[in-house]
């Protein structure tokens, strides 16, 4: 019975989400024209946050656990395992205060409504995931960046979502390179549970009735460690805290 009310109930989400991308498109032409990066970045945050409300439509919930332990007024670079789609409009939003900025992949940079207008113009690290060489300059500016305005970069080593849950072999180079030219940085692991199964049925139906957990935990200095020590302790605490 719930698998027959997961497709009605589908369309009138993806519906709902769609007009939350539509209508906010031309808000944020607006407000980065007015306000430049500071507008954008409100705009957006609001794209994440109506994104949110529109999975509730899925009987979908949410939670943010331990955000007190992030340091304030420093450098950050969280690390998450990676599951959904929903990763990421839950960390822009519940972490809004934090200027997070990501590690993504450039094909979200075109064609899709107020996301690819906010990666195009924001100060995300847009990289070509055939081409290493060409992700390397990028990711080191983004942090240099942070490091400069003592803002905070979200990454994913796990390069790509888990269909399952279970989180898959981290990359290095990405965080190596963040560590490196934002060597004031904490590095705060996060482990997100849950929301693969959203998507577990693929994008149509959408599973219903589902909480998603993300689990801040302590943060670390990342000039107080080895990088393979750092490395290790960040992926053996996210791994950790997910509950397959």
């Amino acid at each position: 019975m719930k698998l027959f009310f997961s497709y009605p109930i589908t369309l009138v989400y993806y519906f709902a989400y769609l007009v939350v991308l539509c209508t906010i498109q031309p808000i944020q032409w607006v407000a980065f024209k007015l306000f430049g990066d500071r507008g954008l970045k409100i705009a957006f945050d609001y794209v994440a946050f109506f994104s949110l409300k529109c999975n509730h439509i899925l009987g979908t919930r949410f939670s943010f656990e331990n955000r007190a332990l992030i340091p304030k007024n420093a450098t950050v670079i969280f690390v998450s395992n990676h599951q959904s789609l929903l990763d990421t409009a839950g960390i822009i939003w519940y972490l809004r205060k934090f200027n997070c900025l990501f590690v993504t992949k450039k094909e979200l940079g075109k064609g899709i409504p107020s996301i690819s207008y906010f990666l195009r113009h924001g100060k995300y690290a847009l990289i070509d995931r055939s081409n290493p060489k060409q992700a390397i300059p990028l990711i080191k500016s983004l942090a240099e960046y942070i490091e400069k305005e003592k803002a905070s970069a979200v990454i994913f080593p796990e390069g790509t979502r888990s269909k399952t849950g279970e989180p898959k072999e981290f990359a290095h180079s990405g965080l190596k390179i963040l560590c490196k030219f934002a060597p004031s940085a904490y590095v705060v692991p996060i482990s997100i549970n849950n929301s693969w199964k959203v998507y577990q049925q693929g994008y149509f139906p959408l599973s219903l009735g589902h909480h998603i957990v993300f689990t801040v935990h302590k943060p670390l200095k990342a000039s107080a460690f080895y990088f393979e020590d750092l490395m290790e302790l960040t992926e053996k605490t996210i791994v950790q805290g997910v509950k397959l």
